[in-house]
């Protein structure tokens, strides 16, 4: 899409080495100084680094080569080259690097916290001087090493925006207008479908302490798996959430089938997605006969999914949306934060290590995670 760039295909190019240098020591009264060519400096290195104020990879759409410095050849009376600047990459949080010939996963910034940075590639070693060289045998060596070659990759870069909730549904199901209902956000709202067409996100504040991060992606139609409307070019946006809202017209025809529909296309476009919790907001109850319509909704899905909440709402009118605010909270803190899967993990990593030094195995049962009951 022209105003959202989460792609980007770069070559990277680590510096060269500087060359050693040949030289000797001449000065008056001194007629045999002996060798003292200095060493070639260092090749710059290719690094990336999360910002956490980027959102896309649009700084990467007009440059597509980056380039670390060459070191310095090395000079006489000892002299080292100086050693090449590094190239630093910023990317957003988020951001897979992956090799543009294999597809091989490089690097996840997924879990990154503050300025993380990954040196991917090394600039080439400085070559060695003459002074290296001398020997009892070999008092007036006249050759010294060329510097390393940096090397040459080329990358693809994919950014799947973090958040915690992930919003579902069809075009002009009410999207947009619940993310700029909870949040500060002003995505472009209007009476005609697709008028999102980038994902948008949006805080919701919960304390002083934590926040939850909704993200809205452009509407979801029949057939979208094999390229129909927008096709699932952003569904890969909510494969990193915690748990998704599924958000439901009830003024539409299709209000019974609807979240079947929805549910096929995340499906196929992976698994994992059907495996994240979920709420169901049946929206627009306003409107004449709706109200009725979102029970009928309410009905079927208790048979099929009991555990799935459904909540009927009129996002315009403020109606069902307190109750939808805590479901919201409550869901997105019994399944974790991001931080808390994180800690999680790094808690299992630690206890499997001290199971494997020990001999014993801890018990997790004592762990309270938000939202948990005590």
């Amino acid at each position: 899409m022209i105003g959202f760039a989460d792609e980007a295909v770069i070559e990277v190019r680590s510096g060269n080495g500087g060359n050693g240098c040949v030289a000797f020591r001449r000065e008056k009264y001194i007629p045999h100084g002996g060798p003292n060519g200095g060493d070639g400096g260092k090749g710059g290195d290719i690094i990336f680094c999360v910002k956490r104020n980027l959102r896309t990879l649009a700084n990467l759409r007009h440059k597509h080569c980056f380039k670390a410095r060459n070191g310095g050849d090395g000079q006489g009376w000892n002299r080292f080259g100086a050693d090449g600047e590094d190239c630093v990459i910023p990317v957003p949080p988020g951001t897979t690097i992956r090799d543009a010939e294999t597809d091989e996963v490089i690097y996840d910034f997924s879990t990154a916290k503050g300025d993380e940075r990954f040196v991917f590639l090394k600039g080439g070693n400085g070559g060695w001087g003459n002074v290296h060289f001398k020997s009892s045998t070999n008092q007036a060596p006249r050759h010294a090493n060329p510097g390393q070659k940096g090397e040459i990759r080329f990358l693809k870069l994919e950014l799947s925006i973090m958040a915690d909730v992930g919003l579902v549904g069809f075009p002009n199901a009410g999207k947009s207008s619940l993310l700029t209902y909870f949040t500060n956000a002003r995505p472009k709202i209007a009476p005609y479908p697709f008028t999102t067409i980038i994902p948008n996100l949006g805080v919701l504040r919960v304390d002083e302490e934590s926040d939850i991060i909704i993200a809205d992606i452009p509407g979801i139609i029949e057939g979208a798996s094999e390229g129909l409307g927008l096709g699932d070019t952003f569904l890969k946006h909510i494969t990193r959430t915690s748990c998704l809202i599924f958000m439901i017209d009830c003024s539409d025809d299709n209000y019974l089938s609807a979240y079947e529909t929805l549910c096929n296309e995340l499906k196929n476009y992976s698994d994992e997605l059907m495996e994240k919790p979920r709420i169901v907001l049946c929206n627009k109850i306003d409107v004449e006969g709706a109200f009725e319509r979102a029970v009928e909704v309410q009905d079927k899905l208790k048979k099929f999914e009991p555990a799935t909440k459904v909540i009927p709402v009129s996002v315009m009118m403020g109606r069902g949306m307190k109750d939808a605010q805590h479901s919201i909270i409550e869901l997105v803190n019994k399944n974790g934060l991001r931080e808390v899967i994180e800690e999680k993990k790094a808690q299992e990593k630690q206890n499997s290590f001290m199971s494997d030094r020990n001999g014993f195995d801890f018990d997790d049962d004592d762990v309270q995670y938000p939202g948990s009951e005590q």
